[in-house]
């Protein structure tokens, strides 16, 4: 075997195909502008009048794929990074750059401060209990 396969069989797997890093795919970054706003269940909905993602040669394919997902049905951070089959830190990373490029926004969860009072909510189902 000589140095051109070795280095062949280190990046290629017959079965899985060639072995990218996730750092490669985020371009060695592991945040974004946007990564405070992205827990596991925001949502990421595509922008509505946005052109094809694949025409931006700035994009990657997760770029497009995340996009074109979010598109069908808005998804929420854990699946796109099932779908995808991703770490969570690579796709909040990518998601990211779609943010800042305005192909996507994030509906963020409402913060547990801002929900209702457990007090409260009993007493409106003892009130309707009553009725």
């Amino acid at each position: 075997m000589n140095g051109d396969d070795q280095g062949r069989n280190h990046w290629f797997d017959d079965e899985a195909g060639p072995v990218v890093r996730p750092y490669a795919m985020t371009r060695g970054r592991t945040t974004s502008a946007a990564q405070h706003r992205l827990d596991l269940i925001a949502v990421v909905v595509a922008e509505p009048d946005t052109g094809d993602p694949e025409s931006d040669p700035t994009l990657s394919p997760e770029h497009v794929e995340i996009v074109g997902l979010c598109r069908d049905t808005p998804q929420s951070v854990a699946e796109l990074a099932a779908e995808l089959d991703l770490p969570i830190g690579v796709v909040r990373v990518l998601i990211g750059d779609l943010v800042h490029a305005e192909l996507v926004h994030v509906n963020r969860p409402v913060p547990p401060a801002e929900l209702p009072d457990e007090s409260i909510l009993r007493d409106v189902i003892n009130g309707l209990r009553a009725l």
